[in-house]
C-alpha cells in the first residue's frame, strides 16, 4: 500500500485534467469529481477514480485539490450540505488552485478552520502547456506547516513553488501575474499588427524579438497562436476578464494605480463583448486587428 496521501480532485477542466493525471503518474491515488462525464471518464482511463458527488470524492481524502473557474464556484463546492467542508474529514488539507479573489481565500480558510480543516490558496501560472508538462509556477498563501505538507504534491504539478505569505497572498500574486500577462499579450498583439502592416516577415521578426529584451514566456508560448491565428483556448478570454476584474478591484482597495492595466482590462472586456470570450487570451490580437481596420 502507498504511504502517499489520498487525493480528491474537484474540477477537471483544461487545467485540472492534465494536472490530476500528473499526480497519477507520480503514484498518488486520485478520486475526482466534475460536472462533465467525459472528464470523469478521462480520469478513470488514466487510472483515477470517478466519484458521483463532491461528498463521495472528499470523504476519505487526506488532500483535497480544487480547480474551478472563479469565486462563486469555489463557494458553491465548499459550502453547504453537499460541499467540501461538511464532508471532508477533520485534519484534511484543501489546496485551492483556482484563481479567485484574495478575500474568498481568506474566508474559506477561516470557515474551514472551524471544522478542523486546513486550507492553502495555490493558484498557478503557465497555462495548459504548463499544466501538461508539470512546469507550472505555483504561488501559495497560508501557513508554513501546511505549505511544507503540500509541497511534495505541488512538486508533481509545477517547478516554481513559493509561499508568498498568509492566506490570500497566493491570490494577490496571481492577480499581479494576470496583470503582467494581459499587458504583455496586448503589447505582442500590437507589435504583430504593426509588423504585418509594415510588410515584415512576421516569423523572422518574432524570432529575433524573442531573443532580445522584448522576449518573454508569453511570446514563446503564444508566438504560434499569433502566426497561425490559432485561438483554441488554453486560457479563455472569459477567465482573463474575470482575473482583470480581480486585480483592478484589489488594486483600488489598496490604493495602487494601474493605468495601463485598466486600459487592457477594458480591451479584454470589449473582446468578450464581441463574442470572443471563449477564445484563448492571445485573441487580443483580433481586437487590435479590428481597431486597425480589419473585418473580422
Amino acid at each position: 500500500m502507498s504511504n502517499l496521501p489520498k487525493i480528491a480532485w474537484i474540477g477537471l477542466g483544461i487545467m485540472g485534467s492534465p494536472m490530476a493525471e500528473n499526480l497519477l503518474k507520480a503514484g498518488y491515488s486520485v478520486t475526482g469529481f466534475t460536472l462533465e462525464q467525459d472528464k470523469l471518464d478521462r480520469l478513470a482511463a488514466a487510472g483515477g477514480g470517478a466519484a458521483g458527488s463532491i461528498a463521495e470524492a472528499v470523504k476519505d481524502a487526506d488532500v483535497i485539490i480544487t480547480m474551478v473557474p472563479a469565486s462563486p464556484q469555489v463557494e458553491a463546492i465548499s459550502y453547504g450540505e453537499n460541499g467540501i467542508l461538511e464532508n471532508a474529514k477533520s485534519g484534511a488539507l484543501i489546496i485551492d488552485m483556482s484563481s479567485i479573489t484574495p478575500q474568498t481565500s481568506i474566508d474559506l480558510a477561516k470557515n474551514a478552520a472551524e471544522k478542523g480543516i486546513r486550507v492553502i490558496d495555490a493558484p498557478v501560472s503557465g497555462g495548459e502547456a504548463g499544466a501538461i508538462e508539470a512546469v507550472l509556477s505555483i504561488m501559495v498563501g497560508g501557513e508554513q506547516a501546511d505549505f511544507d505538507e503540500a509541497l511534495p504534491v505541488l512538486q508533481s504539478l509545477g517547478k516554481t513553488i513559493v509561499l508568498c505569505g498568509p492566506h490570500g497572498s497566493g491570490q494577490t500574486v496571481k492577480a499581479a501575474n494576470q496583470l503582467i500577462v494581459a499587458v504583455n499579450i496586448q503589447a505582442c498583439a500590437e507589435a504583430v499588427v504593426f509588423l504585418e502592416k509594415s510588410g515584415v516577415n512576421l516569423q523572422a521578426a518574432l524570432d529575433v524579438l524573442n531573443g532580445g529584451l522584448a522576449g518573454s514566456t508569453v511570446l514563446t508560448r503564444k508566438k504560434d497562436n499569433f502566426l497561425n491565428r490559432d485561438f483554441k483556448p488554453g486560457f479563455r478570454i472569459d477567465l482573463h476578464h474575470k482575473d482583470m476584474g480581480i486585480v483592478t478591484d484589489a488594486a483600488r482597495n489598496v490604493g495602487a494605480a494601474l493605468p495601463v492595466g485598466a486600459v487592457v482590462a477594458q480591451l479584454v472586456a470589449s473582446l468578450r463583448a464581441q463574442g470572443d470570450g471563449g477564445l484563448d487570451h492571445s485573441a487580443l490580437l483580433r481586437a487590435v486587428e479590428r481597431l486597425s481596420g480589419a473585418q473580422i
